[in-house]
C-alpha cells in the first residue's frame, strides 16, 4: 500500500465513523423508546395482578411475555402450587438414579487412580483416642441417621430459596435466624430426676438414597468443561455507586430515625402504602426504608398456607398512591423480592411510575438487631460506612450485603498484571458442574448411638469470621482436566501438590475398617438435605470434593481413608479475593475493637452490629459469586404438548404446572469456582485446623481432635461437643471461640430446632458465668 492509498483509506474510515455515530444515536433513541414501552407494559401487567381472577398464562399471551416474566413482575400470579413452592428444588443436574451397591461383583470400570495415604505424625495437642469400635452400621443406616437433621439455607447468599427472581439482582443477604423455636426441651437435672421423662421418639427419617452427580464427559463434549464464556469478564467499574437516602423504622413502635432525629409515626394498618405515606411525609426524598423490628410483612400470616404466600400478599397490598416499581433501562432493579423473613419491596408513586423508587427492606439482611433501637441501628450503619471508607475511597452501602460485597470486590480487580483486563467467567457447562457438585457449609446433627442419649454438657465453638481465613488463595483462569490415568502417572510429591492446589475432584471413597469418628467427605443423597457425611466403616460412595478435603481424608492423623481419583479439575492458583478479604478483615477488626473499648454502651452495641454487618458483606458477597441457574415456571393446557425438559409440579382440572431450568444469566460476576473453593476449605477446617506461628505449626483444632462420640453438631462455621476442648483462642480470624456452655445432663436434641434452642440456653449460661466472673 502506498501513501496515496493509505490517505484515501483514512478518509473513508472517517466517513464510516460518521455513519456509525449516526446509527448509534438511532439505536440509542430506539432503545430509549423500547425501555419506555417496556415499562408501560410492566406497569399494566402489575396492575392486572390486582384482579382476583387474573391468570398468568392469559396475561403472558396478551403481553407477549413468557409466564415466568409475568410472574417476575407480579409474584401473586405465580401458578406454582403453594406446597411445591415451599419445598426445596432438587439440583437439576443431579438424577435420582441409585448408585450401584458397593458390594457388587467387580465389573469393568473406568480407569481410576488410588491416591496413596498421606499420613502424618499425631500432633502434640491430640487427646488420647479410645480403641476403635467394631463396625456395626451399614451405609444405609448411616444415611438414615444423618438425614434427620435438615440442612438450613446458608447464610449463602446465597442463600435462601427463591420464589420470584428479580431482574438484575441477586438475592439479598439473609441473616440466619437465632431465635429459639417453640420446640419443647426436657433438661434432666438432679432436682427433677424423680419426674418421669418419656424417652424421645426418634423422628422418622425422610426416605433418602444415593444421588448420582454429573461427571466430566469424554471427547468433544468435555472441551466445554475446560473453557470460558466468550466476551464475559469481571471488570473493574469506571463509575461510583450512588448513595440512597436511607431511614430506619421500628414498625412495632412507629419510631423513625432520620438523620439526627427520631420521630414517632402513625403507621395505620402497616401496609406498604401506609408505611410509605408516613415515612415520606416525615422524611421527603427517602429512597430506602429499613425495618428494624415489627416485621409488618407477617401481619395476617395465619390466613395463608405458607409464610412466603403471606409475604407476597403483603408486598402486593393495593394502594391508591403507590404501585410496584418496574424500573426503566437495563441497570435499574424492578419488582419485589419475596422472602419469608427478609423481603424487598420496591414502589413508585402511581401518579409518576417512572420517577424515583422507594424500597422497603429488612434490617435482618445485614445483622440481627437483637432489640437495638432505631438510633443504634442507624449509628451501626454510619460506623460501617466509615470503616469501609477507610479501605475504599468509593465505598457505598447498597441495599443488601451481597450487592455491597460484590461491588466492593469489583473495585479491587487489579489494574496491572496478568488479570488487569478482568477475570474471565467460566463456561456455562463448567458453572453448572460446580453448582451441582460444590456444596456449601456443613450442617449435620449427629444422633445416638453415635453420641450419648444423655449429654453431659453442650459446648459450642464458633470459628471467628471463618470464611475470611480462606480467601488468600482462589482458582483463576481455565482449569486443566486431570484424568485418573494422568493422576496415577504423577509422582507422590506431584499428587500432593495437585491436591493442595486450587482443585476440584471426582472421587470414589471408602470409609476404612475400624473408623469410629465423624465423616470426612460429603456424599450426595436425594431429599432435602442433599449431602450427608458417611462414617460407617466399609461405606463406599462417589462424590466431588475440593482438594483440601480430599487431602485431609488421605492424611488425617487418625486413619487414612481409601480415595480413588476418577478425575478432576486443576486450576491456576491466584489471589482474586485476597485484597478484598484483607480490607474486610481490617474493617471487621477495627469495629470489633471499638465494640469492646468504647466508653459509651450505645456506641459499643452499634460497633458490634457493624462488625456483624461486615461479616454479612463477606459471607453473602461470597455467596453471590455462586450463581444459581434460573428456574422458570409455567402452565400448559391439558392435552397439549409440554415444553422440552420440564419437571411437572402439579396438574389441575385444565392445566399442567411445570418448571424448568433456564440456564445461567450472563452475569460478569459469576464465579462459582471461588465460592466452592472457600466452602471446601471451611468444611475441612471444621475437622482439622492448624495453628501457625510463622510457618511453624504449633497446634491443631477441629472435630478430629476431639474424642470420638463427643461431636454433636456441625453448623457451617462452628461445632458443638459434649465437653470443652484445649483449643487456644488468639482473636484471629478462623480461631475457635467458646460461644456457649450448657451444663448437663441434657437430653440429646432430635431435631435442628431443638438443638438451636439448646444452643441459645448455652450461650445465655456462658454469658452469665463470664459476667459473674468479671464482678
Amino acid at each position: 500500500m502506498d501513501r496515496k492509498t493509505y490517505t484515501a483509506e483514512l478518509a473513508g474510515l472517517r466517513e464510516l465513523r460518521t455513519e456509525i455515530t449516526a446509527a448509534e444515536k438511532q439505536v440509542a433513541a430506539a432503545r430509549k423508546e423500547l425501555d419506555k414501552l417496556t415499562a408501560q407494559r410492566s406497569r399494566r401487567v402489575a396492575g392486572l395482578a390486582g384482579y382476583e381472577g387474573a391468570q398468568a398464562p392469559a396475561i403472558a399471551k396478551a403481553s407477549g411475555l413468557s409466564v415466568g416474566d409475568v410472574v417476575r413482575i407480579a409474584p401473586l400470579l405465580d401458578p406454582t402450587p403453594a406446597a411445591v413452592r415451599t419445598a426445596k428444588v432438587e439440583d437439576q443436574a443431579a438424577t435420582a438414579a441409585p448408585a450401584p451397591a458397593s458390594t457388587a461383583e467387580p465389573v469393568a470400570e473406568p480407569a481410576v487412580a488410588v491416591a496413596p495415604a498421606l499420613t502424618r505424625p499425631a500432633p502434640a495437642l491430640v487427646v488420647e483416642q479410645p480403641a476403635p469400635a467394631a463396625p456395626v452400621a451399614e451405609a444405609l443406616t448411616e444415611v438414615e441417621d444423618q438425614a434427620v437433621a435438615e440442612q438450613p439455607a446458608p447464610a449463602e447468599p446465597a442463600p435462601a430459596a427463591q420464589v420470584v427472581p428479580v431482574a438484575g439482582e441477586t438475592e439479598p443477604g439473609v441473616q440466619a435466624t437465632s431465635d429459639p423455636t417453640t420446640a419443647s426441651i426436657t433438661r434432666a437435672t438432679g432436682q427433677d430426676a424423680a419426674a418421669p421423662v418419656a424417652a424421645p421418639v426418634r423422628p422418622v427419617a425422610q426416605a433418602v438414597g444415593p444421588r448420582e452427580l454429573p461427571a466430566l464427559p469424554e471427547g468433544r463434549a468435555g472441551a466445554r468443561f475446560e473453557a470460558v464464556t466468550t466476551g464475559l469478564v469481571s471488570k473493574r467499574p469506571n463509575f461510583v455507586q450512588q448513595a440512597r437516602s436511607t431511614v430506619f423504622l421500628d414498625a412495632a413502635t412507629g419510631d423513625l430515625a432520620v438523620r439526627d432525629r427520631v420521630v414517632r409515626l402513625d403507621l395505620g394498618a402497616r401496609t406498604p402504602g401506609e408505611i410509605l405515606d408516613a415515612v415520606l411525609h416525615a422524611a421527603p426524598g427517602t429512597e430506602r426504608v429499613y425495618i428494624t423490628a415489627g416485621a409488618p410483612w407477617h401481619d395476617g400470616a395465619e390466613r395463608y398456607s405458607t409464610l412466603k404466600d403471606a409475604v407476597a400478599a403483603w408486598l402486593n397490598t393495593p394502594s391508591e398512591r403507590w404501585t410496584t416499581a418496574v424500573g426503566s433501562g437495563r441497570d435499574k432493579l424492578a419488582g419485589h423480592f419475596v422472602h419469608q423473613r427478609q423481603p424487598v419491596g420496591r414502589y413508585a408513586p402511581t401518579a409518576a411510575p417512572d420517577s424515583a423508587t422507594t424500597e422497603i427492606r429488612s434490617m435482618g439482611e445485614w445483622f440481627d438487631p437483637d432489640g437495638a433501637d432505631v438510633v443504634t441501628c442507624r449509628q451501626a450503619f454510619t460506623l460501617l460506612w466509615q470503616a469501609l471508607r477507610r479501605h475504599w475511597d468509593d465505598a457505598v452501602l447498597m441495599g443488601s450485603p451481597s450487592q455491597t460485597g460484590r461491588d466492593l470486590w469489583s473495585r479491587t480487580i487489579p489494574t496491572t498484571g496478568k488479570w488487569a483486563g478482568g477475570y474471565p467467567v467460566l463456561s456455562e457447562e463448567l458453572r453448572g458442574l460446580l453448582h451441582a457438585t460444590g456444596g456449601q457449609g456443613r450442617t449435620e446433627l449427629l444422633l445416638p448411638p453415635r453420641v450419648p442419649e444423655q449429654l453431659p454438657a453442650l459446648v459450642e465453638y464458633d470459628r471467628t469470621f471463618a470464611y475470611a481465613k480462606h480467601l488468600w488463595k482462589s482458582p483463576v483462569g481455565v482449569p486443566r482436566r486431570i484424568t485418573a490415568a494422568a493422576f496415577a502417572a504423577m509422582t507422590g510429591q506431584e499428587q500432593v501438590k495437585a491436591l493442595m492446589s486450587c482443585s476440584h475432584w471426582n472421587v470414589r471413597v471408602t470409609v476404612p475398617a475400624g473408623w469410629n469418628h465423624v465423616g470426612l467427605l460429603p456424599a450426595p443423597v436425594t431429599g432435602d438435605r442433599a449431602w450427608v457425611y458417611p462414617s460407617a466403616p466399609g461405606t463406599t460412595f462417589t462424590t466431588w470434593a475440593g482438594g483440601a478435603e480430599v487431602h485431609l481424608a488421605l492424611s488425617n492423623h487418625l486413619m487414612p481413608w481409601k480415595v480413588e481419583i476418577l478425575g478432576g479439575l486443576l486450576f491456576e492458583d491466584g489471589k482474586p479475593l485476597d485484597e478484598w478479604g484483607k480490607r474486610l478483615k481490617a474493617a471487621w477488626a477495627d469495629l470489633s475493637n471499638l465494640s469492646k473499648l468504647h466508653g459509651d454502651e450505645r456506641q459499643r452495641q452499634a460497633a458490634y452490629l457493624s462488625s456483624r454487618a461486615v461479616r454479612s458483606v463477606l459471607l453473602f458477597g461470597l455467596g453471590g459469586f455462586a450463581q444459581r441457574p434460573r428456574l422458570v415456571s409455567g402452565t400448559t393446557p391439558l392435552g397439549e404438548t409440554l415444553p422440552a425438559g420440564v419437571e411437572i409440579l402439579g396438574q389441575g382440572d385444565s392445566v399442567v404446572t411445570w418448571q424448568r431450568q433456564a440456564g445461567f444469566s450472563r452475569d460478569p460476576y459469576a464465579h462459582p469456582e471461588w465460592a466452592a473453593y472457600v466452602w471446601s476449605g471451611a468444611r475441612a477446617a471444621l475437622l482439622d485446623m492448624k495453628y501457625r506461628q510463622g510457618k511453624e505449626v504449633i497446634g491443631h483444632a477441629g472435630a478430629l481432635h476431639a474424642k470420638p462420640g463427643t461431636v454433636v453438631y456441625f453448623g457451617t462455621d462452628g461445632i458443638a461437643l459434649t465437653e470443652r476442648q484445649p483449643w487456644p483462642y488468639r482473636g484471629e480470624v478462623g480461631d475457635y471461640l467458646l460461644k456457649g456452655h450448657l451444663t448437663g445432663p441434657i437430653q440429646h436434641p432430635i431435631s435442628q430446632e431443638q438443638y438451636l434452642q439448646l444452643r441459645g440456653l448455652g450461650r445465655a449460661e456462658l454469658a452469665a458465668t463470664e459476667k459473674g466472673a468479671d464482678q
